[in-house]
């Protein structure tokens, strides 16, 4: 009897202890998700709207493919896929052989032509002393005539003296017409100019320089500092210009092109600061950014077949906006990345003081070689050198 009355006090006191421990736990779930609630709100309010990001995000850089100008036979390959080349440095070569015969070829016709406009120079002095000399001659003619005409006057000749002495006073003169205008001819052909600046060795001069370049462009070089890519070409193949030979990639040069969708970006800047995150890497490497530039248009409309939207069966779809990032260079310079490469960006809206599209124009180019500028200063050296040597020829000869 005890026992029973025992468990009936102990059932008592387990129904009257349950309803007091669902609620502490009602109220402990309560209190979970509003400090959740709260966590979220928060999160949102100070750092969530604040914050925009993607993993539809590739690096990208400059691809400056390797093309000649001129045709060739490839004679020799300077460098592989995967080598690094520098600025300048030889990457293809083609037989030089038609490309020297062309320019010794254009050497001669300068020479010949530098020579030949001597000879103009000449001309013209020449026909300017026989001007002179049938002014003399016209003068003398003159001279004649009048005393015949005295004589013929007192009866001293015959008409037909006087006659005669006219005559050559027309031939003379008729001939000095003649050698005004012939002057006159030769010295349009040299007027207001010097040997160098005269149209016909300006003219075979543009033929040496075009002829020197041919030369030239049988040498393929580097533009860039970078590493060899998309190796095509092979020994004694033989190639036509504009050929992709191979390319060489700065990987200096490198930035993100991130596809964000047109929802994240009414609060984009230019110039906000970028958390980048590479696959290659993983989060043990973070790089530094800036929004350089959000583009101009969705990649759809950039598409080579752009997307028609007035046909009945319409579906929206939220599109995408290449938006580019610049990567710190140091931080790039001790983890290199490539082309292509997958990358998770996170871009931080708290600064909305700068631009949603660029407001000046570039002032200066973006991207420069100055490897060719020589080319050019040396054929102009050559022809320098050609032209005074065959200006030169005659006091040469004189002082010998």
């Amino acid at each position: 009897m005890a026992t029973a009355q025992n468990t009936q006090a102990q059932d008592n006191t387990q129904d009257t202890g349950n309803p007091r421990k669902r609620k502490a736990m009602l109220a402990g779930l309560a209190i979970a998700v509003a400090v959740a609630c709260a966590g979220v709100w928060g999160y949102h309010q100070f750092y969530g709207r604040f914050s925009e990001s993607t993993d539809d995000a590739y690096v990208n850089g400059n691809v400056v493919e390797i093309t000649p100008l001129v045709t060739g036979t490839v004679v020799s390959i300077g460098a592989d896929d995967g080598d690094l080349v520098h600025e300048g440095q030889v990457l293809v070569n083609f037989d030089p052989n038609d490309a020297e015969v062309g320019l010794q070829s254009a050497q001669a016709k300068l020479a010949r032509t530098v020579r030949q406009v001597r000879g103009l120079y000449s001309n013209v002095d020449g026909m300017k002393a026989q001007v002179n000399a049938q002014q003399a001659e016209v003068q003398k003619a003159q001279d004649n005539f009048n005393r015949r005409r005295n004589l013929a006057a007192g009866g001293a000749i015959s008409q037909e003296e006087l006659s005669h002495a006219r005559d050559d006073l027309t031939s003379a003169q008729n001939a000095l017409a003649n050698a005004k205008q012939q002057l006159k001819t030769t010295s349009a052909l040299v007027d207001d100019t010097v040997v160098s600046s005269h149209p016909d060795v300006m003219a075979a001069a543009a033929e040496l320089r075009q002829a020197y370049l041919n030369n030239a462009r049988s040498t393929l070089i580097a533009p860039v500092t970078g590493y060899v890519a998309k190796r095509t070409v092979q020994l004694g193949q033989r190639v036509q210009p504009g050929t992709a030979l191979m390319a060489v990639i700065p990987l200096d040069q490198l930035w993100i092109d991130a596809n964000f969708k047109e929802t994240q970006l009414r609060d984009m800047r230019i110039g906000q600061p970028v958390e980048i995150e590479s696959d290659i890497y993983g989060s043990d490497v973070k790089y530094s950014g800036t929004v350089d530039s959000l583009g101009a248009g969705t990649g759809s409309a950039f598409a080579l077949l752009p997307a028609q939207n007035a046909t009945g069966n319409w579906i929206k779809i939220v599109q995408r906006v290449p938006v580019r990032i610049h990567i710190n260079a140091e931080e790039l310079a001790k983890h290199p990345l490539r082309v292509g490469l997958s990358t998770n960006v996170e871009v931080n809206l708290h600064d909305q003081s700068g631009p949603v599209l660029a407001q000046q124009p570039p002032q200066k180019a973006s991207f420069t070689t100055r490897v060719y500028d020589r080319q050019l200063s040396e054929a102009d050296a050559m022809i320098t050198q050609l032209i005074h040597d065959n200006s030169a020829a005659v006091s040469k000869t004189a002082q010998r």
